[in-house]
């Protein structure tokens, strides 16, 4: 097993405060149900309080511990090269859109954290897009010039502020970056505090309809007029969102250094492989986050090669010292990289709504659609619609299943710290070893659709190939569309 560096877990969930909320029992009404407490959840749960509404928030695991409190938290709306893009494909309307919704998210996500005192190291930075390539530079001012166009505040650079080499830079002044996982904790409080109530380890094992819809977790039962399901892929949806979508991770450390200034911004390149790098702190001292390309979900036999390959990069570019910490994080990207939220069939399942695919920019895209949900459910119509329709027509040869990476002829074939997938006939058991020797096996078939999962030897999780769900070594769900575990198997 290779011994990677630093300690893993989030850089950002390791320095929230710890949250105690209990686990739901029994059953409960609320005018508004909310499955998930990232910050889709919590933004809507937070808009709905404000103006007095019911609301109960389930999470499966911790708030702010998921997706939210995995990603790089910049609350920013330069998102890469989007606009051009936007604007060539969708339309000049549709792109304003995006640009409006993503500027009203980072402006309420500033205004709340000031509003509600919610220490989460929010600082005003730079963002940049950048590229090593004099080739693309073009694209980098076409880029500006669609920004600006949108009424957004856009300007090139012959170089970013960065200590490599760069061929050109798109620079959006006064946006800003923070923790999410604090600031997510600092939302929940506020939600507790004007009436909502939060129940965590209270993972959703089914919705349905009776007279309200009803969800049911293993302890309890929560009966709404209204639901929001915003747990990165829908577990349930009137509109299936799996293959609108297609699951993809990425690996990120955090490197302690010297200088809290050892870049100044946040900056993500447009060049083959991508690199996202922002600064950040914790209670000794600064650190740099820097993030790796993208994968698909599943379909990567050899994580933690990822990691090695990230951190001699890091060392070879950027003033760090010591890998402090690392993690995977998963998002889901669109055909038009625009998410999917709204209310997906509101004739057949009125008061069901929806929030996925992010692109990976789900800071400000997922509080903007979470305001947007919390205006419907408030019977009031958005601008947004449009843009977020979660049922607007995309390619049906979008999503690509894949096929598990961890197929092993037998139990020998697995060292202590690793995992395998064993074939016995149509069986399929999926297998570990743990560093005394002993192994531990669950079924390999993932419970939403029955794909062969892979191992992550990173993360020490069964990872699926077709449409990102995630699971324990045990087979416990951490992220879904996955509603329930991997079920025991025999060796």
């Amino acid at each position: 097993m290779i011994q990677l560096p630093g300690k893993s877990g989030s850089c950002w969930t390791a320095t929230a405060r710890p949250t105690a909320y209990p686990a739901l029992e029994g059953s409960i009404h609320a005018e508004t149900l909310v499955v998930g407490a990232g910050i889709v959840g919590l933004t809507t749960a937070l808009r709905l309080c404000e103006e007095g509404r019911e609301v109960v928030v389930l999470e499966g695991l911790r708030v702010g511990g998921q997706v939210t409190g995995r990603s790089t938290a910049k609350i920013t709306t330069q998102h890469a090269l989007i606009y051009r893009h936007l604007i060539d494909t969708l339309g000049f309307d549709l792109a304003q859109d995006y640009a409006d919704a993503n500027r009203a998210g980072a402006t309420q996500i500033r205004e709340w954290a000031l509003a509600f005192d919610i220490a989460c190291d929010l600082e005003e930075k730079s963002a940049y897009t950048y590229t090593q390539s004099p080739a693309r530079r073009g694209e980098i001012e076409a880029e500006a010039e669609a920004a600006r166009r949108l009424g957004l505040d856009a300007d090139i650079l012959d170089r970013a502020p960065l200590p490599f080499d760069t061929a050109g830079a798109l620079l959006f002044p006064d946006q800003a970056q923070f923790n999410p996982a604090m600031y997510l904790t600092g939302l929940a409080e506020a939600v507790t505090a004007r009436g909502g109530r939060i129940f965590e380890r209270s993972r959703v094992r089914h919705i349905g309809e009776a007279s309200r819809w009803r969800a049911v977790t293993d302890n309890g039962t929560v009966h709404a007029e209204h639901v929001v399901v915003a747990t990165n892929m829908t577990v349930k949806s009137p509109v299936g969102m799996a293959n609108r979508t297609q699951p993809r991770s990425h690996v990120a450390m955090a490197f302690r250094v010297d200088d809290p200034l050892a870049v100044d911004g946040m900056f993500i390149g447009i060049d083959d492989p991508t690199r996202s790098i922002r600064m950040g702190r914790d209670a000794e001292g600064p650190f740099l986050v820097a993030l790796g390309p993208k994968f698909n979900t599943g379909q990567d036999g050899d994580v933690a090669r990822r990691f090695v390959e990230l951190d001699n990069w890091a060392k070879a570019n950027l003033p760090v010292g010591e890998a402090v910490w690392r993690w995977c994080n998963e998002d889901y990207d669109t055909p038009d990289r625009v998410p999917y939220a709204g209310t997906p069939d509101p004739e057949k399942a009125p008061g069901f709504h929806i929030a996925a695919g992010f692109n990976a920019w789900g800071i400000s895209n997922g509080t903007a659609a979470g305001m947007m949900i919390a205006e419907l459910i408030r019977g009031r119509s958005s601008h947004w619609q449009k843009l977020y329709d979660p049922t607007r027509p995309y390619p049906e040869d979008f999503h690509r299943n894949g096929d598990s990476q961890s197929i092993v002829a037998g139990v020998e074939d697995i060292a202590p710290g690793e995992g395998g997938v064993i074939v016995r006939g149509e069986e399929k058991i999926a297998a570990w070893r743990d560093e005394r020797g002993e192994l531990h096996a669950v079924s390999a078939a993932c419970t939403h659709k029955g794909c062969t999962v892979t191992w992550n030897n990173a993360e020490r999780s069964w990872d699926c190939p077709c449409h990102g769900s995630i699971f324990a070594a045990d087979g416990s769900v951490i992220h879904g569309p996955a509603r329930k575990p991997l079920p025991p198997a025999q060796l």
